[in-house]
């Protein structure tokens, strides 16, 4: 898994230069994005051309900044990236910071599921890697 773990970083390289072509390209023709509800490009995006567009669209807000893989950890086909956000949107003076969790799953090489969590907690328990301790 060590191609992915360095596709991952050039994922987040590419996006951060705003460079969405280099960042399509790591992507399977089938892939699907999920974005967190509670953001303005909430939703499932399903195949390239929707992939490309959302990310597009989401990138384009963007007057300054970057996120910041901290934390890459494999587990079976998927890529835990651990992200450090800081943004700072158009037409805003405020920075944006935040931590969240992408989950990549691969197949023969390239992306198909992309998911983004603002809580790691939900995407390990997504991931079946976190169970409560009973008290």
């Amino acid at each position: 898994m060590l191609a992915e773990i360095e596709s991952v970083k050039a994922a987040y390289a590419a996006l951060n230069r705003n460079d969405v072509p280099a960042f399509v390209a790591l992507l399977d023709p089938q892939i699907e994005r999920i974005e967190p509800a509670d953001t303005p490009e909430a939703g499932t995006f399903c195949g390239l051309e929707a992939v490309r567009a959302h990310i597009a669209k989401a990138r384009d807000t963007w007057a300054e900044g970057g996120c910041t893989p901290e934390k890459l950890t494999v587990m079976g086909d998927r890529v835990v990236a651990h992200v450090h956000v800081r943004v700072r949107l158009k037409h805003e003076a405020e920075w944006r910071k935040g931590q969240t969790t992408d989950v990549f799953t691969f197949r023969n090489g390239k992306v198909i599921h992309f998911r983004t969590f603002f809580d790691e907690r939900q995407a390990m328990e997504w991931l079946g890697a976190w169970s409560p301790v009973s008290t």
